[in-house]
């Protein structure tokens, strides 16, 4: 609890909300999946969504804490599935935040036309970190302008990208015509079996639609959080739905699909429309640079949303002895800046080691194949942040579950309205796609249903890895708690 209480109003709550989850890059993508996208989106709206908006706010107003999901679990099932559920949240972390240092070097010299010096690429990768970092030594309430500013860009970014995929509808029709309404059913090849790539699509959306547990820190730097974490995840998830899926029809019917990749990033979903619309190269140029800068203002404000919330998990969890005791250490206002620190120092030494491999080893004469079978090796590792964050996320809807149950814990907090067969829905359904999601993502190459050991190895491998240094933390946490309790008794 901080000494000085922060006001932070319903209106930068909501647009707190926003910006945590909202992805700006995201839109090109999700468009790549043709007119079934509409289905998808539809099924993972309803399937996921929002139970998992409504769950967030019931678990955040029943069950008050600023460290959310570990307090959640905890009180579910106990100490030591909450430090699992810790320590899958934070190595995501510094792992996302190192990826996203790399994206903004890389939008940079593509704005700009230039290649840069290696040092100037760790200078500015470290810059960000560092910037990430200090931000994450403030409250929410206190750098509640850089979330506000962060949301209103990417609704101006994705909003821009729905007008001009609708001022091309308008003017030239639609960039790809409806042969039939085989072309809206999800999974449905063009020779109409089954089409198993689709389930790919399954991670990539529930990706886009995580963060709302978050909020739910922000209980102690509200007036009156029993009303506004509920507005805050409803209000703010309905302004999310809007700026996914008009983006998403914006693209797909002012661009044909064929132009589209699951790699297409922002810019170029700008470029292309752009383009399309009929704009002069000149005025293509100075667009994407403006709305460059202002993607990269994004990566800023929406790492800086998250902050608060992920280090408030993680200080509950070394208080509990899950992490060093030091973690749990916190500043005046009550920031737990010490996991802050680490956990910047984690991510400036991922960057680091990218920029070494990029352009040191080069020219250092190391083997081609070698560099390469290297530099697949540490991008792996980045796609372990997926797969720990989605890790995180299974036993939450499980504790609904039971939580639930046991009925209304705090006078006028919010309350899903459900019987037992609602319940076990709410909970069961978004669980078997976050199951589906991670399946596809490790174990299987939908395009053709194989195994994908030869592809992932090292990701499964990483994601073991991971796993089992968890349970010895767990384990060194179970250890301790006896050896507590065995001196009581003494």
């Amino acid at each position: 609890m901080p000494k000085k209480k922060y006001k932070f109003r319903l209106f930068s709550a909501v647009l707190a909300t926003v910006c945590i989850i909202l992805v700006a890059d995201a839109v090109a993508p999700t468009a790549s999946i043709g007119h079934s996208m509409y289905i998808w989106w539809a099924i993972m709206l309803i399937g996921f969504f929002v139970p998992y908006a409504l769950i967030s706010a019931e678990l955040g107003t029943q069950y008050p804490s600023e460290g959310g999901m570990y307090t959640w679990i905890k009180k579910a099932f106990g100490k030591k599935w909450a430090g699992r559920v810790a320590w899958f949240y934070w190595v995501n972390y510094p792992l996302w935040i190192a990826s996203l240092a790399d994206l903004i070097t890389s939008l940079l010299m593509t704005m700009l036309g230039v290649e840069m010096e290696m040092w100037m690429v760790l200078a500015i990768q470290l810059a960000y970190v560092a910037l990430i970092t200090i931000l994450g030594m403030l409250r929410i309430s206190q750098s509640d302008w850089v979330a506000n500013i962060g949301a209103i860009i990417k609704i101006l970014i994705l909003g821009g990208i729905g007008a001009l995929g609708i001022y091309i509808l308008v003017t030239k029709g639609t960039a790809n015509p409806v042969e039939g309404w085989q072309d809206f059913v999800p999974l449905m090849g063009t020779d109409g079996g089954f089409d198993w790539a689709g389930l790919s699509f399954v991670s990539l959306i529930i990706f886009n639609m995580l963060g709302f547990e978050v909020v739910g820190t922000f209980y102690d730097d509200m007036d009156k959080p029993k009303k506004q974490i509920p507005q805050a995840i409803i209000l703010g998830g309905i302004l999310i739905a809007i700026f996914y899926i008009l983006p998403s029809f914006a693209l797909g019917v002012g661009t044909e699909f064929s132009e589209i990749s699951t790699d297409t990033g922002l810019l170029d979903a700008w470029q292309i429309l752009l383009s399309n619309a009929g704009f002069e190269a000149a005025a293509i140029e100075a667009i994407i640079v403006t709305v460059g800068g202002l993607f990269i203002l994004t990566l800023i404000s929406n790492v800086s949303s998250w902050n608060f919330g992920v280090y408030s998990v993680i200080a509950y969890a070394a208080e509990d002895g899950m992490f060093p005791k030091s973690w749990a250490k916190r500043n005046k206002d009550g920031v737990p800046y010490m996991v802050g620190i680490w956990t910047g120092i984690v991510a400036a030494l991922l960057s680091a080691a990218g920029v070494f491999i990029a352009y040191v080893l080069p020219e250092m004469g190391v083997d081609e194949e070698f560099l390469e079978g290297f530099s697949n090796m540490f991008w792996a590792f980045f796609s372990l942040s997926l797969v720990c964050l989605l890790l995180s996320y299974i036993p939450m809807f499980a504790a609904f579950i039971k939580l639930h149950k046991k009925g209304q814990q705090v006078k006028n907090g919010y309350w899903v309205k459900a019987g037992p067969a609602l319940r076990w829905i709410m909970g069961l359904v978004p669980l078997f796609l976050l199951f589906i999601s991670l399946f596809f993502t490790l174990v299987i190459y939908p395009d053709d249903f194989a195994l994908t050991w030869e592809e992932n190895n090292v990701l499964i491998i990483s994601t073991i890895v991971c796993i089992v240094i968890g349970e010895l933390l767990v384990l060194n946490m179970s250890r301790k708690d006896k050896q507590k309790k065995l001196a009581r008794r003494k």
